[in-house]
Order: structure tokens, then sequence, then C-alpha cells
């Protein structure tokens, strides 16, 4: 057995169990404080919702757990199970030109992929979510999504693919640096086209109306110096209850977007301290942070897979026979993530980072309790548990742990 197989199965053995460790964790964690609400919360929450909460946490996590298995096993069959060599070998058959080959075998196994995962994703949709009282999705509108979603993933993903393998073929031996240029160049684009042209094809958006909450968003906006084409109304309620708010887009095609759900369970002083805490995203430059992070992350990635491209060990190592640019890719995008979990509670601990100090932004802009209230109504509405456990969260957790984070805001509401 080559050392490359041997790091790889002891990677996935590493990943699998590391991960069933964490969850087992935060089931137990959850389950022990199920009976008791949090001291902070004891006013505000109900027993009855803490332990539906606990339920929901716990259900999906046992769920996970299934999948990540299945996803382990998944991973083999495509790679040493010689997965991966019977679907090349299939396109090569056809006697292609090495370019369409590639491009062929990427895309089929996007579509694969979405095959084999969609038992988790409909348990997930219509026995979980229903369960809790969370899903408004039809069958028919959950067909219609799924359908929409490979389509563009086609459209988007062969030209896409295309300009990346014949980089790969015909550029120079810094080929990877003329992919990471033209990969940031369309993550870009997609960050100006996702609000305008993508996004509308899942759910309708309708500008806010006009009236004392439009008009106390905007002063707020002139307050922080944030410009942008719309407020925007989506119709989350089509598919979940669940409530949330956001702003996408780059340069002047920016987007405030609220779920109608949060819109229906909030008074204006709480939108408008949840519009102030994405605000602070914007304030403290956090998306021009992430992307620059994401920049040095992928460019690192394809100066290594510029080196793996090159040796046969990488190939043989996983189970491919066939030295190619399209299977180098494929695997270097397969086994990754492996590493990507190891690392994880360094991207999590600078998104909570980033997370109290848009908190702090908008303690600033509006009242603190404000968004106090906001969250409270929002971890209700939405079953998220108040007692996760603490190395769970670390890996886990691209936000603070509830009691955390509103412990960190009433120091700031006592200030004001």
């Amino acid at each position: 057995m080559e050392w490359v197989t041997q790091v790889f199965i002891a990677g996935i053995i590493g990943a699998t169990g590391l991960q069933l460790w964490l969850s087992q964790r935060q089931i137990s964690h959850v389950n022990d404080h199920r009976t008791a609400v949090p001291e902070a919360f004891t006013s505000k929450i109900e027993l009855t919702e803490h332990q539906k909460a606990a339920d929901y946490t716990t259900t999906k996590v046992s769920f996970g757990r299934i999948e990540l298995l299945y996803s382990s096993l998944l991973l083999l069959a495509w790679t040493l199970g010689g997965g991966l060599q019977w679907l090349d070998n299939m396109w090569l058959s056809l006697a292609w030109s090495p370019l369409w080959t590639g491009v062929a075998v990427m895309c089929s196994l996007l579509v694969i992929g979405e095959i084999l995962s969609l038992p988790f994703s409909i348990y997930s949709t219509f026995s979980i979510e229903q369960r809790f009282g969370f899903n408004r999705m039809t069958p028919a509108l959950y067909l219609a999504d799924l359908l929409k979603q490979i389509l563009l993933t086609l459209a988007l993903g062969i030209p896409l693919l295309w300009v990346i393998l014949w980089l790969m073929h015909h550029a120079s031996t810094l080929w990877w640096l003329q992919v990471w240029a033209f990969w940031m160049g369309f993550s870009l684009f997609m960050f100006w086209a996702y609000p305008a042209f993508i996004a509308p094809l899942f759910n309708k958006f309708k500008p806010l109306e006009d009236g004392e909450l439009r008009q106390r968003i905007e002063k707020l906006m002139q307050r922080c110096g944030f410009t942008s084409n719309g407020i925007f109304v989506m119709d989350g309620s089509r598919r979940s209850a669940h409530g949330n708010a956001y702003f996408t887009g780059i340069g002047q095609n920016k987007r405030i977007v609220f779920f109608d759900t949060l819109i229906e369970s909030l008074n204006a002083d709480e939108v408008e301290a949840v519009l102030a805490h994405e605000l602070g995203h914007f304030k403290c430059k956090h998306i021009q942070k992430r992307l620059i992070s994401t920049a040095a992350i992928s460019l690192a990635g394809l100066a290594l897979l510029g080196w793996l491209i090159e040796q046969p060990m990488f190939y043989h190592g996983l189970g491919v026979e066939n030295m190619s640019k399209h299977m180098a890719l494929i695997l270097f995008m397969l086994v990754m993530p492996l590493l990507g979990i190891f690392i994880h509670p360094i991207f999590s601990w600078v998104s909570r980072k980033h997370e109290f100090e848009a908190d702090s932004y908008a303690a600033k802009q509006t009242n603190a309790n404000d968004l106090i209230l906001a969250l409270v109504k929002l971890y209700k509405e939405n079953a998220s548990t108040l007692t996760p456990d603490p190395l769970y969260s670390a890996f886990h957790d691209s936000h603070p742990p509830a009691p955390v984070r509103i412990a960190h805001l009433s120091s700031k509401a006592v200030t004001q």
C-alpha cells in the first residue's frame, strides 16, 4: 500500500472519528441541559420551547452522523473503490478531446453526487423539518427547485470548467496562477450577479412597502453610509418557517433582504437592530476580509495542486490509473475537505469574532436591548439550542453560542 493511500485512509478515519466524537458531545451536552432553561433566558423562553430546540438539535445532529458515515464511505467508493476510474473510462471510450472529456467527467460527477444525496435531503426536509413545524416545501416545489439547481449548475459549470481545464491544458507552467485569477474574477462576478439574476429564480423579492419601518431603515443606512439598490422582502415562508435577514451583492448591486417570516415576527425596533448588525459587517469590512482570506487560501491550494498534478503517486495512491488534468482537479476537490475539518475551528473563531464586532456596531447605532430581544425571538422561532457543547460549537458554529452573545450585548446595553 502506497504512503499516499495510507495517509488518505488515516485522514478519513481521523476526520470521521473526530466529527462523530464531537457530535456525540453535542448530543450529550444538549440532553444534559434539556430540563432547565439557562438563567439568562428564563423570563423570555418557556421550558417547552427550550426542550423543542434541544430535541430539534439532537435530531439533526444524530441524522448528520448517518450522513457523515455515508459520505465517508462514498468518498472511499469514488477513490480507492474505483468509482472515479470507472467514470473516467466510460467517457474516455467516446474518444472525445481531453478537454471535453474532462468537462463531461466533472459534470457527470456533480449530477451523480446530487442524485446520491437526494435521500438525505428529502428526509431532512419532509421528515425532520416537517416534524418540528418548519417545512413549508411541497413535493412539487422541491422538485422544481432541484431541477433549477441542476440546470443552473450545468449552465454555469460547463463554461466555468471548460475555461479552467483549457488553462490547465494550454497555459504555461504557472497555469495555477491564471486559474486562480479567473476563479477570483468569476467569484466577484457571481457576488454581483446573484442578487439580481440568480436568487429571483428561486424566490420572489418585493420592495419593502413605504411606511415607518422603511423610513427608519433608510435613516439608519444614511447614518451608516450604506447605499444599496433596494430594500426587499423575500418569500422565505414559502419554503420554511425559519427567519433571517442579510445583505448581498457588491458595488452598486447591493441589496438588503428580509425574510417575510422575520418581518412578521419582529417589531420595527428589532428589525432596525437586526439590520444594524448586518450593516456592521459592511462597516467593519468583513466581506472584504473574507474575500481576501478566500483568495489567499485558494491561491495556496492551486499552487499545491500545481505540484501534485505532476506526481503519479497522487493519482495511484487515490485509486486512479490515468493521470489527467481533470482527474487531478477532482481528486484535489475530494480530498482537501479532510484537511479543512481539522483547521475549521480557526475559521469559526474568525467568523464569531466578526459577529461580535457587528453586534458592537449595532449597539452603537441602535438600542442593544432591541437586538437582544430580536435574537431571543429568532432563537425561539428557529429552535436554536441555547446550550451547545463548547467544543462542538468551536468547530461548527459561525455565530457565538446564544448565552455568550447575549451576555456580550447585555454589557453594551448597560453602558448605553
